[in-house]
């Protein structure tokens, strides 16, 4: 009997550089309209190339940016130095129109703008944050005239200019924000930022505790005035070209989400100009918040389906006890739950991603909302169950699947960590009730589909009829979510819908994934996956 060679390196699945993020990913082709499909199409396939496939690993898991507070000579440059591959990729977005699009009249752009940011998060999402920032800063700056104008002018260009100068030599531009302070978080009503006339314009004197995309061309602020809080824009560089007095003190040393820097900034005196309504700040800069969000609810998506992707391709290709782990039922049954999850988030996020396409305000609020806070409470579970698929490889900082899980709980805690989201669902429903009736009607649509969904659906009819007490409110935003998705997919998917309502409703799971009960299909399921 012939030996085998003790050192050959068989049943070891290669690492991927190239993805298949289109032809591969049947279920994104087909959540997508007719108008927005070209542009998805273009992005993915360039963006599953393998310069920018190692690129995005690269950015992920080498070293952050760096800040350079001061020149040789002692002169404030505040300035942070990012890798090569930090701007080809962030030019790769935005030439493919990431944040342009959605304002170009294009129709389908806020769709087409969502798949982009689901696409790149499958690559590194640490550059989608510059993106989405200006994207969202868009509609507000077109209401203003002067600077706001230009910078409008220049975030809705779709190309890419990394020159750190005054805005009149920009052929585009990035835009930041910068509201929470170290004593309020997320009550900005606590910030202590002060705002003082100067020539025609303010100048700003305090300080901000999460500045991300520091090197952005100008930053949307928050900053006190006596008529209360007041939204600011603030240029990085002068008309002259020198700096703005904003003052970068350090960069957060963050869990993950490395290439992307998150700095601490002081304003002495900066410049700024004012945006909307002296006292209405808050009011002024939600507009931005409220598409920040959208991106934050897509994000998980493509970061579940870059997980489920490497979990599928190593059990295709790694075998155990005589055949292919994908086709081990207790594997295949983690699997299928797996795309069941990833299934569900897509198909929630790109419906409220139309939702904004067809100005659905009320419907896009709370939707938006309740996705953001459902998806995001969701990806951490599937990404370490898809870590777990890959064995002790999962756990290897040559795969996805480290930063993969580092930047899980990211999108979850920026723009309005759950507790945050929770009331603001209260919030809207209460104030908004057209909100609460377009949602009702979406998930109306979807009665009589399955009695697991009926009989929810009529339990959360029943609460409504009450107040809800604000200790219960993620308990009453979950069910909203579940019911959303459950409703999109037994209409879309009606097999994984009805395997979805039975489990996520029915009860007939268990506590963690990979508990599907017996007799699914669990090979019809992962099919989803991948056609």
């Amino acid at each position: 009997m012939q030996q085998a060679d003790p050192f050959a390196v068989v049943n070891q699945p290669a690492l991927r550089t190239t993805l298949s993020l289109w032809q591969g990913d049947p279920a994104l082709r087909a959540a997508l309209p007719q108008q927005a499909q070209e542009p998805s199409r273009a992005f993915a396939e360039r963006l599953g190339q393998p310069d920018l496939v190692v690129d995005g690993h690269r950015l992920a898991t080498g070293q952050p940016p760096v800040l350079e507070r001061f020149d040789t000579g002692g002169r404030r440059i505040d300035t942070v130095l990012f890798a090569d591959a930090y701007h080809r990729l962030l030019r790769t977005g935005l030439k493919a129109g990431y944040a342009a699009l959605p304002w170009s009249g294009a129709p389908a752009g806020h769709t087409a703008h969502a798949a982009m940011v689901y696409l790149m998060s499958q690559v590194e999402p640490g550059v989608c944050c510059p993106m989405t920032m200006t994207y969202a800063a868009i509609p507000i700056l077109r209401r203003h005239n002067g600077l706001a104008a230009d910078l409008a002018r220049l975030a809705a260009t779709a190309d890419y200019d990394p020159d750190d100068a005054p805005v009149a030599r920009k052929h585009a531009a990035t835009i930041g924000m910068a509201m929470t302070e170290k004593q309020g978080g997320s009550d900005v009503r606590a910030n202590r930022t002060l705002a003082e006339p100067a020539d025609g314009a303010y100048r700003l004197t305090g300080h901000k505790w999460f500045c991300s995309a520091p090197m952005s061309d100008a930053f949307l602020t928050l900053a006190q005035l006596p008529q209360g809080l007041t939204c600011f824009l603030v240029p990085r560089r002068l008309p002259d070209g020198n700096l703005n007095a904003i003052h970068l003190m350090r960069l957060k040393n963050k869990l993950g989400n490395r290439s992307n820097a998150s700095a601490e900034i002081e304003y002495h005196g900066a410049h700024a100009e004012l945006l909307g309504e002296p006292g209405q700040g808050i009011r002024t800069i939600l507009e931005m918040v409220h598409h920040t969000r959208l991106d934050t609810a897509i994000a998980p998506a493509g970061l579940m389906r870059r997980a489920l992707l490497e979990a599928l391709d190593w059990t295709r290709h790694r075998s155990a006890f005589g055949k292919p782990l994908i086709h081990q039922p207790l594997m295949a049954n983690l699997l299928a739950d797996l795309t069941l999850e990833w299934l569900g988030a897509l198909t929630l996020a790109f419906r409220v991603a139309q939702a904004f396409d067809a100005a659905d305000q009320g419907f896009a609020r709370l939707a938006v909302a309740l996705t953001k806070y459902w998806n995001n409470k969701r990806c951490p579970f599937v990404t370490v169950e898809a870590m777990e698929a890959l064995g002790g490889m999962g756990y290897i900082e040559d795969t996805p699947m480290p930063w993969l899980y580092r930047e899980a709980p990211l999108n979850a805690i920026w723009e309005g960590s759950g507790n945050i989201i929770a009331l603001d669902v209260q919030r809207t429903i209460s104030r908004s009730p057209e909100a609460l009736d377009a949602l009702m009607t979406e998930l109306s649509a979807a009665r009589g589909t399955h009695p697991a969904f009926d009989k929810s659906l009529d339990d959360l009819e029943e609460t409504l009829t009450r107040p809800i007490d604000e200790a219960q409110a993620r308990r009453f935003t979950e069910r909203m979510a579940l019911l959303l998705q459950t409703s999109l997919l037994l209409r879309s998917a009606p097999a994984a819908g009805e395997l979805f309502a039975t489990t996520r409703l029915g009860g007939d799971w268990g506590h963690t994934l990979g508990t599907l009960p017996p007799g699914a299909d669990t090979r019809a399921i992962i099919a989803l996956a991948d056609g």
